[in-house]
């Protein structure tokens, strides 16, 4: 067995074990950044330097999952439950001004009322020295002493492609048609990469910002991309966002540290190094979106675009305009800044980036016939043995033509849907779908089409007036692509 086969997939263990591993890694972050040496890290923790040194030849080597605790040998040896832990740590990050030997008073006083096995005072000690030195100081000495000491993330420039990346959210300024036809405003979430200025991944949706978009953005932008003239991919050294929510955040937060990204989520209305995504978003408005109908500049809101009518010139956009045209401040293109001859990190597989897609995990039986979601039947022929058990889906929104199959926690499958499988379908797609089946059964006038039937018709008829309008705009695509 080798090495590598030590340990399951990050998802494999609880989040305790997650959790105790995320403090280990703080401890030796700073070695990682050139902040500390370990002579330093030492000191301050009371950790041998001779552990500090494995587990960061652990991390190396395996990630975060070599940092979380392989199970001992000695069974039996005496040791504290996860609910004593919890409560030491909240004590000691509660009463800042207590000694240890107060706290382990206290402890075992809750203890005792509990019947909780008591802890030693050494054992107090080592929960109080695992606690990371910046998780005291924010809450001993509040979030402006916290930011003083460890948010100086994004006070310097990268010197590299793929060092930094930044996430970013803005309302566009232009108002599109929904999926019900109606008028309204978009948002477009982008990762920018800071030494080139190249755009790695980006969202465009009707909902408000959220962490789960940051996910999704940052799966497409690690990923190789399906269009060969869109090169920008890899693993980020350092990756910025704001507006991350709690539980996303988190679960993103351990992804990254396993992927060894360094994750910064900035608190919301104390941004740092802005002004790059700030300037790309005036790009946007100035070469892109002005010459749009629905522009809020313009009066011109007749013949709306759609938000897929959207998504697709803004692709064109930036693979083809924004990345090809000289940055301001760099004074190169930035898809030459990006691809000057280094090898992207990337990760091990696609399945390892799936579980940045958490938030889009669904359970679902999977059946004689293979996997009902929303009105599809998705199949393979590693499902046969499955039949009748419950698996988990992960998808991505824009593309659902597919689904990644799970069991128990491991990747099983990649199940295709057979009649869409030569388009690509959105989520919204399929409630265009189903508004229109139900709007023909409302009016009587059933053709008896499935959803799936519908989704290919609507396709078919989209590629052909798209046919069309390539046909009598020839000349104007010529000029185009010669330009």
């Amino acid at each position: 067995m080798s090495m590598q086969d030590e340990y399951p997939p990050l998802t494999a263990y609880s989040e305790e074990q997650r959790q105790a591993a995320m403090v280990k890694y703080k401890l030796i972050a700073p070695y990682f950044i050139n902040e500390k040496p370990l002579t330093v890290i030492t000191e301050e923790t009371g950790i041998a330097k001779r552990t500090l040194q494995y587990w960061i030849r652990e991390y190396k080597q395996f990630g975060l999952k070599g940092l979380i605790r392989k199970t001992r040998s000695d069974a039996g040896k005496i040791y504290l439950e996860p609910e004593i832990v919890s409560s030491i740590q909240q004590l000691i990050l509660k009463y800042k001004r207590n000694s240890l030997t107060s706290i382990h008073r206290m402890i075992c006083e809750q203890c005792q009322k509990k019947g909780w096995q008591k802890p030693s005072y050494y054992q107090v000690y080592k929960v109080s020295q695992s606690l990371s030195p910046s998780l005291k100081k924010l809450a001993h000495h509040g979030q402006k002493a916290y930011d003083d000491q460890y948010d100086l993330i994004h006070r310097r420039e990268a010197s590299y492609p793929n060092e930094i990346w930044q996430a970013d959210h803005t309302p566009l300024d232009i108002i599109v048609l929904n999926e019900k036809g109606k008028p309204e405003r978009p948002w477009l979430t982008i990762i920018l990469d800071d030494y080139s200025r190249a755009i790695a991944g980006y969202f465009l949706t009707f909902q408000n910002p959220s962490a789960i978009h940051t996910s999704l953005v940052l799966h497409q932008a690690i990923w190789k991309k399906g269009n060969s003239d869109w090169q920008i991919c890899g693993i980020p050294e350092i990756f910025y966002t704001d507006h991350g929510s709690d539980f996303t955040s988190n679960h993103l937060e351990q992804v990254a540290v396993d992927l060894k990204i360094n994750l910064v989520f900035s608190a919301i209305g104390v941004p740092r190094g802005r002004g790059k995504i700030e300037r790309f978003f005036l790009t946007i408005n100035q070469l892109f979106l002005q010459d749009l109908p629905g522009y809020l500049g313009n009066q011109n809101t007749t013949a709306l675009l759609t938000l897929k009518e959207l998504d697709e010139r803004l692709l064109k956009f930036i693979i083809y305009s924004y990345h090809y045209r000289v940055h301001g401040t760099t004074k190169k293109e930035p898809i030459h800044a990006w691809n000057n001859g280094f090898l992207p990190n990337m990760p091990d597989s696609l399945e390892s980036l799936d579980l940045l897609l958490l938030n889009v995990a669904k359970p679902r039986k999977v059946h004689s016939d293979g996997i009902h979601f929303q009105g599809l039947i998705y199949i393979d022929t590693n499902l046969a043995a499955y039949v009748g058990e419950t698996v988990v889906i992960r998808y991505d929104p824009r593309d659902i033509a597919e689904i990644r199959v799970f069991h128990q926690d491991k990747y099983l499958c990649t199940a295709i849907s057979p009649e869409i499988s030569d388009y690509t379908v959105g989520l919204k797609d399929i409630v265009s779908a189903r508004n229109k089946i139900r709007k023909n059964l409302k009016k009587q006038l059933d053709s008896g089409r499935t959803v799936a039937e519908e989704i290919a018709l609507l396709k078919q008829m989209d590629l052909e007036n798209k046919a069309n309008k390539s046909n009598s705009k020839r000349s104007k695509l010529k000029r185009y692509f010669n330009e």
